[in-house]
């Protein structure tokens, strides 16, 4: 049945590249899109755009909206993100997000962003998401998804905002009525900041294969797991998890936890993460700033501080194509000529020469010098 629905998906039709160039022809000096935005905004015959038709806070801190795509949305996998673009003071701003519903229900899907310390477009989002706005989307990315023949075992973990990927993960396995173990522990630091609370409680006492593990790391007592991620957890959730396929999305400290334990028991193959923060400060993850950047084409140089090339960069004026600013999208990635950088994911510090780097999570470890 699912099969069939997204075989439905993916013969949807579409205009020809030839019949739009030449109805652009006609269009200009606009082109066909800006007629079709006056009839509805979300109309494009290039563009992916989606009209949020709900907007509920159900929790504290972030905004869930859902939305429902153009004809050039072809569908998602669980764990999959979109760079979702919206305008602010006339800028178009870009960010990804992770589709948090089951990838079964196609046509429309959730959204839930976490409102992040600085963060421009969650702030956004949260003040202003509104019934009938309009956002533009790309089409479905991401690698971090199930595989196509589902594990018997099943351990899904999530921290703060992580939660949207492996929820989409569980919604679609409830979705398909899988018969296998799955274990979905999640990590907040107050109950109150939880979204989906009451769904995980239903899906959890609907499907009796299904077991859901709360921690709230400011709040012990609240959750059925107490205090930050430890060994004990694993077991807990599930006894046989080293047999089973562990996908995690979350902050850096707990990423680092459990690649650890994976790692000292030689099951790292078993774990699969998605990152949506750069991991560790520049101050816990390595050496101090030292070394300057120059920008070869712009003619500038400035000081490390600590700060991310892409940082740095708009701190010297510039304005590089970026995206989710998470080491995700790819956007920023530009062509270091030579210099020492460390991922500020890993730790993991380097000296390179002509490379392509994303900016957002490579950080001097010494003089840099970058095409741009």
């Amino acid at each position: 049945m699912f099969t069939e629905a997204k075989a439905l998906r993916s013969a949807r039709p579409r205009l020809l590249p030839r019949l739009v160039t030449a109805l652009d022809a006609l269009a200009t000096p606009h082109g066909i899109d800006r007629y079709l935005e006056w009839v509805d905004p979300t109309w494009s015959t290039r563009d992916v755009r989606a009209r949020v038709i709900e907007v509920r806070r159900q929790a504290a801190g972030s905004v869930t909206m859902t939305l429902v795509p153009n004809g050039g949305w072809t569908g998602f996998e669980a764990g999959q993100y979109t760079r979702l673009s919206v305008e602010i003071d006339g800028v178009h701003q870009t960010r990804c997000y992770s589709m948090a519903s089951s990838a079964h229900r196609d046509d429309s899907f959730e959204l839930t962003v976490k409102v992040h310390a600085g963060g421009l477009v969650s702030s956004y989002l949260y003040a202003e998401a509104h019934r009938g706005m309009v956002v533009g989307l790309s089409r479905a990315e991401g690698e971090f998804v199930l595989p196509a023949v589902r594990p018997e075992g099943l351990v899904l973990i999530s921290g703060g905002s992580g939660i949207t990927p492996v929820l989409s993960m569980l919604r679609t396995l409830c979705d398909e009525d899988h018969r296998g173990s799955v274990a979905f522990i999640h990590y907040s630091p107050h109950e109150a900041e939880m979204p989906y609370r009451a769904e995980l409680a239903r899906l959890s006492d609907e499907h009796p294969n299904v077991r859901v593990l709360r921690a709230f790391t400011e709040e012990p007592g609240r959750g059925e797991l107490n205090g930050l991620f430890c060994d004990a957890h694993l077991g807990a959730a599930d006894p046989a998890w080293r047999i089973a396929e562990t996908y995690v999305c979350g902050p850096g400290p707990l990423m680092h936890a459990l690649r650890a334990r994976f790692d000292r028991e030689d099951l790292g193959k078993r774990l699969h993460t998605e990152a949506f923060t750069p991991g560790l400060p520049a101050s816990e993850s390595g050496p101090g700033p030292c070394g300057a950047v120059r920008f070869e084409r712009s003619g500038i140089e400035i000081n490390a501080d600590g700060r991310t090339l892409l940082e740095l960069a708009e701190a010297a004026g510039l304005k590089p194509a970026h995206g989710c600013r998470m080491g995700i999208c790819h956007t920023c990635t530009r062509r270091i000529h030579r210099g020492t950088v460390r991922d500020a994911r890993t730790g993991m510090t380097r000296t390179v020469v002509d490379a392509d780097l994303q900016l957002c999570v490579h950080v001097p470890g010494g003089d840099v010098s970058l095409d741009l």
